[in-house]
């Protein structure tokens, strides 16, 4: 019987492709055995293995908008607070605990005090999801035991390695493919920010995405990290993606 573990990236907006994929696997019958997740890849992950259904997760996210910043609290030293997310959180998941979700959930961030990358699977929940997913220059660090996190995706945006132990089958779902190499990239701030933000990365992405039994990375060229407006489109895509590789997905249940 196959151990199967799912690792989400980060991307903000474009995690809303994480959910298309999340629902291809509930309707071919793949049952995952655990999540690991990293920024928006985090705040789904913990939504899904705490039971909620991706077309409901979607809804949720448009309706906060999240990933957009709407309903995010200004602070006095220019940063956003995401007070209200942890509170949305704790009224749709309940229990503070990572022992109370159905589905055994990593959640991956970065300490900015000593520059390292933590993982967390035990003990309280949203502020560890709401660290991983502290996008930096944008929100305030959170404070967590005696951490100060931010997004885990400054140093791994596809944290395959706590799956490694537990799954003996990964499939990877990275939403930041922003170029199929012939289409232009939008040269508008943002765009180029996201765009240099994900080069620095890539390489080590590209090691982990090969460590993947299956591999799901669909086009999401100008899709913003923080434009919501797309997001059921996004989800489609990501749904999509998915289903291309339908068989190889039905050939994990053997």
């Amino acid at each position: 019987m196959h151990k199967i573990g799912i690792v989400l990236s980060g991307g903000g907006a474009r995690g809303a492709a994480h959910l298309g994929v999340l629902k291809a696997l509930d309707e071919v019958g793949v049952k995952v055995s655990a999540i690991s997740g990293v920024s928006a890849g985090a705040v789904i992950g913990a939504l899904y293995a705490a039971g909620i259904s991706p077309e409901k997760i979607l809804e949720e996210l448009k309706e906060q908008s999240y990933f957009g910043i709407k309903d995010l609290l200004w602070m006095k030293n220019g940063l956003f607070t995401m007070a209200s997310l942890r509170k949305r959180l704790a009224e749709l998941i309940g229990n503070d605990d990572f022992g109370h979700l159905k589905i055994p959930l990593f959640i991956n961030a970065t300490d900015i005090l000593t520059g390292t990358g933590v993982t967390f699977s035990e003990g309280p929940l949203f502020d560890a999801v709401l660290g991983s997913a502290s996008v930096p220059v944008v929100f305030e660090p959170v404070v967590y035991k005696d951490y100060r996190l931010l997004d885990g995706g400054i140093l791994n945006n596809l944290p395959i390695e706590p799956l490694l132990e537990h799954c003996n089958i990964i499939i990877g779902s990275h939403v930041n493919k922003l170029s199929d190499g012939t289409s232009p990239i939008k040269l508008d701030k943002a765009a180029l920010i996201d765009q240099c933000f994900h080069l620095v990365i890539a390489n080590s992405v590209r090691e982990r995405a090969m460590a993947c039994h299956i591999f799901i990375e669909p086009l999401l060229s100008g899709f913003g990290i923080f434009e919501m407006k797309n997001a059921d489109k996004i989800f489609e895509i990501g749904y999509n993606a998915a289903m291309e590789q339908k068989d190889k997905l039905i050939g994990l249940k053997g």
